[in-house]
């Protein structure tokens, strides 16, 4: 019985233990939610900013030249996946949104815990890269997906790019958003009509050049924050979970501990009274029935 109890014992340290460990972990994922959300105003900003420019140079440059052909596009797809576990199905999610188009698309994949499991469904991503610790990294994780996509540019491998990452909200949940990137259109860009012409140091193709590479790095550092936003969280819920689950067994154990206490607290009693009555009769002095009773044995 003393054997249980100081197993049972152990077993209930060891809970409060990982119960840390689960509230530590939560903590650590709130700060870098918190953190990346902060950092998506700015980015947010810096983006309306180059908006902004490009409708200037558009006012100036040459309307780009449209391709007719009717070839299928070269597609390509940024997957922005999960880096660690206790994430639930959020690298799952990602995978199932780009389906239809594992099997064709030039795949980068951000992720470490992604990239494992898109092996585990026979994905072969032609680039892959972990996601940073932390949201200041983003910016230099966009620097080498721009880095390869260029490359693939230029080799005529890729004429169109999509980004596939999750956005987190408190009313909906985590959902997954497909958003183009390359080519941009830019009749999505409203063009100045001041007359008053900005000064520039570059031809206005150039600078309208210049400023939509700058636009796809803020659009690429935009979708990297959000995912990396919504791992963040999507652990904190399954932390949450896991907390529950640990109150729920510490609960449970610790009503077991008290039932096998009073068992051996019984027992113990069951002994002394056993034995004291065996020492009257080995005396000679038959204990009284009133004494038995007293001792719970008649």
């Amino acid at each position: 019985m003393t054997e249980r109890l100081a197993e049972i014992g152990a077993h209930i340290d060891a809970i409060r233990q990982l119960g840390a460990v689960v509230n530590a972990m939560r903590g650590i994922a709130a700060a870098r939610a918190q953190h990346s959300r902060g950092q998506l105003a700015a980015v947010d900003s810096y983006a309306a900013s180059i908006a902004v420019g490009i409708g200037h140079a558009l006012a100036l440059a040459p309307a780009p030249a449209v391709d007719g052909s009717n070839k299928p596009a070269r597609q390509a797809l940024v997957l922005f996946c999960a880096e660690q576990g206790f994430a639930g199905a959020f690298s799952e999610r990602v995978l199932d949104a780009a389906s239809n188009d594992l099997a064709s698309a030039d795949l980068f994949l951000v992720g470490t815990r992604g990239g494992a499991i898109a092996a585990e469904r026979g994905v072969t991503p032609g680039w892959k890269h972990p996601m940073p610790a932390h949201a200041l990294g983003v910016p230099r994780l966009a620097d080498r997906i721009v880095e390869a996509l260029y490359a693939k540019l230029a080799a005529g491998k890729v004429d169109r790019l999509d980004a596939v990452f999750s956005l987190s909200g408190r009313a909906d949940g985590v959902r997954v958003e497909r958003r183009r990137l390359f080519p941009m259109n830019m009749a999505d860009f409203s063009r100045s009509t001041h007359n008053d012409v900005p000064l520039m140091n570059l031809a206005p193709a150039q600078l309208l050049q210049d400023l939509t590479a700058a636009y796809v790095h803020a659009q690429l550092c935009k979708a990297a924050l959000h995912a990396f936003a919504a791992e963040n969280e999507a652990r904190m819920e399954a932390m949450a979970s896991a907390g529950k689950q640990i109150e729920r067994q510490l609960t449970t154990l610790q009503a077991t501990q008290r039932v096998v206490r009073q068992e051996e607290i019984t027992a113990e009693i069951i002994e002394l009274a056993t034995g004291e009555a065996a020492s009257r009769q080995g005396a000679g002095k038959p204990s009284s029935p009133t004494n038995a009773r007293r001792l719970g044995l008649a």
